[in-house]
């Protein structure tokens, strides 16, 4: 079975080797990289480790979107560049996705940091995203290609449309969620603070019921928030016994 991964980019250099690096020698993905017009060295980066790097309007939603159009896949996987897979994801995907008769799904959050604030805000995230099975995009959200057809993509919003989007998966049928196997980055906690990151999320979204514009929410955002530097080698700060996927319950 053929995994499409897509991955927006906008400056990743920095990143990118070590979420692609894994993933491009593997026999069953296919692997994507759309880039939204970086002035860094990502698509340089980006071509080293895949043949599939196409350019797109700027915007996660427009990436994505364009992504998946180009993928031939039967399952497509948007993976955010400063976010990577642990050592048997994929086959756990794959087995969960069939398994449950879900039309698609996500990884729950895990952060690349040892901080009890930053655990207690992934476990929380991980609480909320299933009971209203509304999955961040900074969980690796999957489905089969054809649901994904279905329900029209992404909806080209400049902001939220990973929650948009899987609104439409909602209504499409079941998700299903991994407990482990995806870990992301805690740049942009660690360059703005947590608690100021957590709470400008959680005030855009309060003005997102509020029905503001998505583009007057994403000047708030950007204007409350910067985007952070990467840290060094992820796999240096996770745990040994968490290197490789663990098994669900």
């Amino acid at each position: 079975m053929l995994i499409s991964i897509i991955v927006p980019t906008l400056n990743e250099e920095t990143n990118l080797p070590v979420t692609l690096r894994q993933l491009a020698q593997r026999p069953d993905v296919e692997l994507i990289v759309v880039d939204g017009g970086s002035t860094d060295h990502t698509i340089h980066i980006a071509r080293k480790f895949t043949s599939y790097v196409f350019l797109s309007a700027r915007g996660r939603a427009q990436q994505m979107n364009a992504g998946a159009r180009h993928a031939t896949g039967d399952i497509l996987l948007f993976l955010h560049a400063d976010t990577f897979l642990l050592p048997g994801a994929l086959e756990e995907l794959q087995r969960r996705i069939t398994g449950d008769g879900a039309v698609g799904g996500a990884f729950d959050l895990h952060i690349d940091s040892p901080g009890r604030l930053l655990q207690l805000l992934a476990r929380v995230s991980n609480h909320r995203s299933r009971f209203f099975r509304t999955p961040g995009g900074n969980q690796g959200i999957f489905c089969w290609r054809q649901v994904f057809e279905k329900v029209g993509g992404y909806p080209e919003i400049p902001i939220l449309e990973d929650r948009a989007f899987a609104r439409r998966l909602r209504r499409a049928g079941r998700l299903t969620f991994l407990q482990t196997g995806l870990v992301t980055s805690a740049r942009r906690w660690v360059a703005n603070g947590v608690i100021k990151t957590t709470l400008v999320n959680w005030w855009v979204k309060f003005l997102h019921c509020l029905c503001i514009p998505p583009q007057q929410l994403r000047r708030i955002y950007d204007g409350w928030l910067v985007c952070g530097t990467a840290r060094g080698d992820k796999s240096a700060i996770i745990p040994p016994g968490k290197q490789r996927l663990q098994g669900q319950r």
